[in-house]
């Protein structure tokens, strides 16, 4: 059985553009299309899709919108936002990813008509299957028996449940009395909602700052650092280049830049530098090159949470903390909205703690406060 999609955007370009992308990977069907907020309602109602790509900007009733009369309308279609590299669309797809969006791409500014093809398939192709693979594990853990949709690929794999199982089973008795002086965070597919709930969670007075990698463009991590701060007890900002860590502040990375950890002249100040290094892991900012700096510069300094994303970036940067004695925490397949970097770690041996979204700020506060790791 195909994973059913409807296509709303307010362009006939871009329809054309998403629904072009969207039959080229494999146990796909575009079963429809649709130019306004509201037809795309009437559409979802008629057809009831299994996935929804929406433009996030359209005149009358936007993105934003559509989504709150979706979940109203008790439909379970998944949605993927389509974005614009704007201040104000950045805005919108926070909230919209919020409010239970799945992923989002954004629209191609630059190139020509093939080279925005492409770009559009590159970018749909990883979450739609994503997508389809997270349906099949809800379905599973529903009772009912899956219907195999989107092909499935190797970046997808299982993971048995008694190894999740052994690993946390393995460290609830550990105790360590090293406290970390920096919280690392990686995050990707699924970051915004993630965050919302670990941020939410951590103290005002958590002794210690928080560092975060979230995959996203330019433009769009102010809005995230802006919405986290209405909902955290912790200062919430942004990084600029040549901040200098301090306790109780949440640095998240600029979107389309680097961030890496310096420690300048030895002089024992923790400050970040921005860059406009190359992507690592197709990925900019990266996970992994915040880690490397973070094992460079501040070796046995820190811990560090793997969460809910695509892909294994941070994997390659969580065997160097390891080497110094770094304690991984990584979010479970279950609570994820995606089991990819997570996963890479757990494969990698690279993690000491797998457990559920909701319990990873008690973890970590109880060890900053008392020095407990996974106690029950």
């Amino acid at each position: 059985m195909k994973l059913r999609v409807l296509v709303v955007d307010d362009t006939v370009l871009f329809r054309t553009v998403v629904s072009e992308a969207l039959k080229k990977i494999p146990g796909v069907d575009v079963i429809g299309t649709a130019a306004s907020g509201r037809a795309a309602l009437a559409k979802a109602a008629e057809l009831k899709p299994d996935l929804i790509t929406l433009d996030i900007e359209m005149p009358g009733m936007d993105g934003l919108q559509v989504l709150d009369e979706l979940k109203k309308a008790g439909s379970d279609a998944g949605v993927i936002i389509v974005s614009s590299v704007t201040v104000q669309g950045g805005s919108y797809t926070i909230k919209a990813l919020e409010r239970g969006a799945f992923d989002f791409i954004t629209k191609p500014s630059e190139g020509n008509a093939e080279q925005n093809r492409l770009a559009v398939y590159e970018a749909l192709a990883p979450r739609v299957k994503a997508f389809a693979r997270k349906r099949e594990i809800n379905t599973i853990l529903s009772g009912k028996k899956p219907s195999k949709t989107v092909e499935e690929t190797d970046a997808f794999p299982k993971i048995p449940h008694s190894r999740e199982r052994v690993l946390e089973t393995k460290v609830d008795s550990r105790i360590r009395s090293q406290k970390p002086e920096m919280l690392l965070i990686g995050v990707s597919t699924g970051g915004p909602a993630a965050l919302a709930v670990l941020l939410s969670e951590l103290p005002a007075n958590l002794g210690i700052p928080v560092i975060i990698v979230q995959h996203m463009p330019p433009m769009f991590t102010n809005a995230l650092a802006d919405s986290l701060k209405a909902k955290c007890k912790l200062k919430v900002c942004e990084a600029s280049n040549g901040d200098i860590l301090q306790s109780d502040t949440v640095y998240i990375a600029p979107g389309g830049k680097q961030m890496k950890l310096g420690n300048p002249n030895n002089s024992g100040a923790k400050t970040l530098f921005v860059t406009d290094d190359s992507p690592e892991n197709n990925c900019k900012p990266s996970v992994d090159y915040l880690f490397r700096s973070a094992a460079s510069n501040y070796p046995g300094k820190s811990m560090a949470v793997i969460l809910t994303g695509m892909g294994s970036d941070g994997t390659l940067g969580l065997r160097l903390l390891k080497r110094h004695g770094c304690y991984v925490i990584a979010q479970d397949e279950q609570s994820c909205v995606v089991y990819g970097m997570p996963r890479s770690a757990v494969d990698a041996g690279v993690v000491d703690c797998i457990v559920p979204l909701q319990e990873i700020a008690g973890k970590i506060t109880n060890f900053i406060r008392k020095g407990l790791w996974c106690q029950h």
